[in-house]
């Protein structure tokens, strides 16, 4: 793709000059890496691509995307946010199982068979409709407003802060990690149902994933940062934005998850990519 289009993108998406680094040391490789599987496999081939919050997975999908496309390879880059429960799907789960249940982002939040459905989809012959998901509203956008495209496509690539993850065994769970499972979650019941969700309809849905990359950064302690600096700049442009109390209460959800990726995923992902604390790639 052409310098001017690098620049067009990331002038669109508010992009400092520290991701043309990541364009040349990640999407460009990561393209090449989807075209290949693509060819090699002569089927549409479906990539993993795994991130903790703020890493910028969303962002390399999309550049990806369009390299790919630049090249004439059909590409659709799905976000695993896009297939979250509806708001009263959880307000069910909350009453039904455990409450913290109602937030969205660990496994057990996720319509994993609507995603999966989609991916299959999107490598045979027909037209598909991608959800979205309206993070203002907390909820699902309405069908007629989702996206419709003729498949089969080349390349799908799937982006999400815990794609690809595996479970933990059953004795990691018994001690809390923070203050919220201690507090909120004294007998193990939600994160056990998060674990159990992980190892069973996550796993149908990852075993579609014929490459896992894997963004990996310095540790939790920067992931919670990274969250924190996202939320200064939605309050510094007037967007709203989580006080510091609430982002800490926020990213406990993620924590256990995210450490464990962090030590469990660099051992088996296809492609590890080793994030500095300022989300810059280490060659």
């Amino acid at each position: 793709m052409a310098g001017a289009d690098l620049d067009a993108f990331m002038a669109q998406h508010g992009l400092d000059e520290g991701f043309r680094r990541t364009a040349e040391l990640v999407c460009e490789p990561l393209a090449a890496r989807a075209h290949r599987r693509r060819l090699d496999r002569k089927r549409p081939a479906v990539i993993g691509l795994c991130g903790a919050q703020g890493s910028g997975k969303s962002t390399i999908a999309r550049y990806a995307k369009l390299l790919l496309e630049g090249r004439g390879v059909r590409t659709v880059a799905l976000s695993l946010d896009d297939f979250y429960l509806t708001h009263e799907a959880r307000q069910r789960l909350a009453r039904e199982v455990h409450p913290l249940l109602a937030v969205r982002g660990p496994p057990g939040t996720h319509d994993v068979a609507l995603c999966g459905a989609v991916i299959d989809q999107l490598r045979t012959a027909g037209k598909v409709a991608l959800p979205r998901f309206d993070k203002a509203t907390d909820n699902r956008s309405p069908r007629g407003t989702w996206e419709t495209l003729k498949s089969p496509v080349d390349v799908v690539i799937v982006e999400g802060w815990c794609v690809g993850a595996v479970a933990q065994g059953a004795a990691a769970l018994a001690t809390p990690v923070n203050g919220l499972e201690r507090d909120h979650d004294p007998d193990g019941v939600w994160r056990t149902y998060v674990n159990n969700q992980l190892d069973g309809p996550y796993q149908y849905l990852f075993a579609r994933l014929q490459d896992l990359v894997l963004l990996e950064a310095p540790s939790f302690e920067v992931v919670a940062g990274w969250r924190a600096e996202q939320e200064a700049k939605l309050r510094l442009l007037g967007g709203g934005g989580m006080s510091d109390a609430a982002i800490a209460l926020f990213v406990a959800h993620y924590e256990r998850l995210t450490r464990w990726i962090l030590a469990e995923m660099p051992g088996r992902a296809d492609w590890v990519i080793t994030l500095d604390a300022q989300r810059s790639p280490y060659v």
